[in-house]
């Protein structure tokens, strides 16, 4: 089996309500997703989806998605999509780096070895587990009526993990934690997600003052140095979001006892060959897991639903989707949807979620 064609689709996602992060200094209102549909001289299909949060939250575009894969297209062309090693090693000669470029590749050559061995992804990866996966919402709200109002739009859905947006005032901050800890149910789970906004001094201040809480935190300041340099300072579980990208990061963070959670966002570490190794990294040192995609549509967070069944029940805290997020269809509502706050894996083969190629468009770029 060999990769005869890539055909490469461009689609806004316009997100349902505006979405602030970092305390309100970064703020998103449409996502730039982009589909990689690669197929085989076998008569197999393969999807894929990289979608990074807008362009200035980590260092990764839709642009560059683009740019990425035009380059690196000549290079997996001919390929076997299920040596997923070979065409990683592939991508990663052509372009070092740019690993958010790589993601939609990757994922759709799951997506055809999966389909190729008659398995879902998570099977064919040596997990599967059937148990349904927590949806954590994303409440990026600027004030504590608008973070009340977000959490109660989410438990209207079934909702029972929630990432509460904080960072950029120590004051605020701290009000906040109070108010949404005084209005948690019982059972929920919740991560304040700083998405960098601290400063050492200020994560210092909030994560003392709200010790009595026994909260969870998520990337407070902007670099594993920061962070590494509050370790023993506090008593807060704390997890790497943003600065886990490479395998190096994941076994910095391990060996150095920096962070006892990890955020694999699959799209940022480039799609789910590379996460799997973070992923024993952490199972082999006693630290939990969120999984993500970044961003997208139902296509990514099936991916991110599928590396989720693959660690075990107790380590997996739950899984970030998108879809409830944005007000765009691509797949006709088909794939793994919210049912009562949690996801399902699919029992077909592969992904287990096609979008309609009419909601897509004509592709912008094809190589053959």
């Amino acid at each position: 089996m060999k990769i005869s064609r890539i055909s490469v689709y461009q689609r806004a996602l316009p997100l349902e309500h505006p979405y602030w992060l970092s305390g309100g200094r970064l703020k998103f209102e449409v996502l730039d997703a982009t589909f990689v549909k690669i197929e085989t001289d076998a008569g197999i299909t393969g999807w894929g989806e990289g979608t990074p949060w807008g362009h200035t939250y980590v260092p990764a575009h839709g642009p560059g998605i683009r740019a990425g894969l035009e380059t690196m297209a000549p290079f997996v062309l001919g390929l076997d999509p299920r040596r997923l090693l070979a065409v990683e090693r592939a991508m990663d000669m052509a372009l070092p780096g740019h690993l958010y470029a790589k993601s939609p590749i990757d994922m759709a050559c799951w997506d055809i070895a999966g389909q190729a061995a008659g398995l879902p992804i998570a099977d064919l990866m040596g997990g599967g587990s059937r148990t349904p996966r927590p949806i954590a919402s994303s409440v990026g709200a600027k004030t504590i009526e608008d973070t009340r109002a977000a959490i109660d739009r989410y438990r209207q859905r079934g909702y029972i993990a929630h990432s509460v947006k904080i960072g950029g005032n120590v004051a605020r901050d701290i009000a906040r934690i109070r108010d949404v800890e005084n209005i948690r149910r019982e059972g929920e789970i919740v991560l304040y997600d700083v998405n960098r906004g601290w400063t050492r001094a200020q994560a210092l201040q909030v994560m003392s003052a709200t010790e009595d809480l026994n909260v969870m935190f998520e990337q407070p300041c902007e670099t594993l140095d920061d962070i590494a340099a509050l370790s023993g300072k506090h008593a807060a579980p704390v997890s790497v979001d943003e600065a886990l990208v490479t395998l190096q990061d994941a076994t910095r963070i391990a060996r150095d006892g920096i962070a006892e959670i990890f955020g694999i966002k699959l799209n940022r570490v480039g799609g789910l060959t590379k996460a799997a190794r973070m992923r024993d990294v952490a199972l082999a040192h006693g630290i939990d897991m969120f999984v993500m995609a970044t961003g997208g549509s139902v296509l990514a967070d099936t991916e991110a639903l599928h590396l989720a069944a693959t660690i075990p029940d107790e380590n997996c805290h739950a899984i970030w989707a998108c879809q409830d997020m944005i007000t765009a269809e691509i797949a006709g509502g088909r794939g793994p949807r919210n049912i009562n706050g949690h996801l399902h894996l699919p029992e077909t083969p592969g992904l287990g979620v096609h979008p309609d190629e009419d909601m897509l468009g004509d592709p912008v770029a094809v190589y053959t």
